[in-house]
């Protein structure tokens, strides 16, 4: 079906197929939710949006809810899960289409799972992704300025968010038995034995934009926020006195239910407020489903790391070396302040701390006006910026790199001295590690986890930075 659905494609018009596109998308998950019996009507399903943070609190969602024995699979921007395995997505697409979509939730139906969670993009919501998923709960991370390029503007990719919302309400009802397992109910009779499951919104009352994502229909409306507010009369979490050390982020967790408040105190082995924040959507779960809050908190301070985020990299190195996806002057700007605060517990230590930075930017008209911004702020927080190869598409990958150089250069950075182009991304990373000294921090940007650069022509190569930086920091030991 797929070949031939690609085959129609190629031999209609482009002006023509331009037309129907919105059409064909929708035809295709419909076609998919059909194939895969619509597997998102036997089990509760989370989506996850927003424009950072997303990625994370998917991981940590699934990563604690399994590790409290409530078996849950996930699709994701870093990784893939079904129940019984885990694997890295290698498909170069955070939502891909509709039918490994179905396809993925019908395996975690198969795997006996009872929650599947799904990042749920602008893109993906645009062509039609989302439809045909039968979704339970909708969290909404956080809002700003990305994929403008892509939308046409800022208010268009906040609709495409907002389609998400709406859709909630075209979602029928499911009914839970006591061990939290979707169940079909053949009569009024049996429904009075179950749970029925609220249609619910998890916001980050925090962010400017909260108030438009929950003026659509929910029955049920959590906000999460980054303090404490006794004036709510709604069920809310709230995080406070957050703490980062070189051993992790603590913080005071406050759970409202109703009337009933308790608080603690978690402390987590990832770094900085964001993932605190991030955090927040799993830790309102309890809320609206039957499960327990003290062993989700107990398996959430278990989990070591988040795959390509702010990932340590360590091979015995006598420095500090950090992969991270940031692609964009926000997340970029949260990652410099963790650096930073690692810079100066390092100095504690006397050592200097210097910053050495690798990143690109990508091609194919995604964000051009962001690159001599990264440029910028790698020039003004790094002692040496080295600008590479990203993810290029069919755009000239020097004339990228040229431009993130403006911004580096208007930072002040000097060409040969602290400020290097190297087309080569390992031998970018090549070139970082002949500067880096002991108590250095090496930070890699842009790509996080991901599995392939896309180049020219949708040809892709393999490529993992964390692998390639491991690799070449063995290679140097070995020398």
């Amino acid at each position: 079906m797929k070949i031939f659905l690609s085959y129609l494609k190629k031999i209609i018009p482009k002006k023509l197929f331009k037309k129907l596109q919105p059409l064909y998308h929708y035809f295709l998950s419909f076609l998919a939710n059909l194939l895969y019996a619509c597997p998102s009507n036997k089990l509760v399903v989370i989506g996850i949006t927003g424009t950072s943070g997303k990625t994370s609190s998917v991981y940590l969602m699934a990563k604690a809810l399994n590790n409290s024995g409530y078996k849950t699979g996930y699709t994701s921007t870093a990784m893939f899960g079904d129940g019984n395995k885990e694997w890295l997505n290698d498909k170069k697409m955070t939502m891909v289409g509709p039918f490994f979509t179905q396809k993925m939730i019908k395996r975690m139906v198969k795997n006996g799972c009872l929650y599947a969670i799904i990042e749920t993009t602008s893109e993906g919501i645009r062509q039609f992704r989302h439809r045909f998923i039968n979704y339970d709960i909708l969290v909404f991370t956080g809002l700003y300025p990305e994929h403008i390029e892509s939308h046409g503007s800022f208010e268009n990719y906040k609709k495409a968010k907002g389609e998400l919302f709406a859709h909630l309400r075209r979602c029928s009802i499911k009914y839970l038995n006591t061990e939290n397992r979707v169940v079909k109910t053949e009569n009024n009779l049996a429904k009075i034995n179950l749970n029925q499951i609220k249609k619910t919104f998890i916001i980050n009352g925090s962010d400017e934009h909260a108030s438009y994502f929950s003026s659509f229909w929910a029955e049920e409306k959590i906000f999460y926020f980054d303090k404490f507010k006794d004036d709510l009369d709604v069920s809310a979490v709230f995080c406070e006195n957050i703490i980062t050390s070189l051993k992790g982020t603590s913080f005071d967790f406050v759970f409202k239910k109703d009337q009933t408040i308790s608080r603690h105190q978690i402390n987590l082995k990832t770094w900085g407020e964001f993932n605190v924040l991030n955090s927040m959507p799993l830790l309102a779960l309890p809320i609206v489903l039957d499960i327990d809050l003290n062993k989700i908190i107990k398996s959430l301070e278990q989990i070591k790391n988040i795959p390509g985020r702010l990932e340590v990299v360590d091979v015995g190195q006598k420095f500090l070396t950090i992969v991270d996806y940031a692609f964009e002057p926000v997340a970029m700007k949260k990652v410099y302040d963790l650096i930073y605060f690692l810079k100066q517990e390092l100095s504690k230590d006397g050592y200097s701390g210097k910053i050495i930075h690798v990143l690109g930017s990508a091609g194919g008209g995604r964000d051009k006006s962001r690159r001599d911004i990264l440029g910028h702020m790698a020039g003004e927080k790094a002692d040496f910026v080295i600008i590479t190869n990203e993810d290029p598409y069919d755009e000239n990958p020097l004339n990228i790199i040229n431009q993130v150089a403006v911004g580096a250069k208007e930072a002040n950075k000097q060409e040969g001295l602290n400020l290097f182009r190297i087309l080569d991304r390992r031998e970018a990373i090549k070139k970082a590690l002949q500067l880096v000294k002991e108590g250095d921090i090496f930070l890699i940007t842009g790509k996080g986890c991901e599995q392939a650069m896309c180049l020219a022509n949708g040809h892709k190569i393999s490529w993992d930075d964390r692998l390639v930086v491991k690799e070449e920091i063995i290679k140097m030991f070995s020398a």
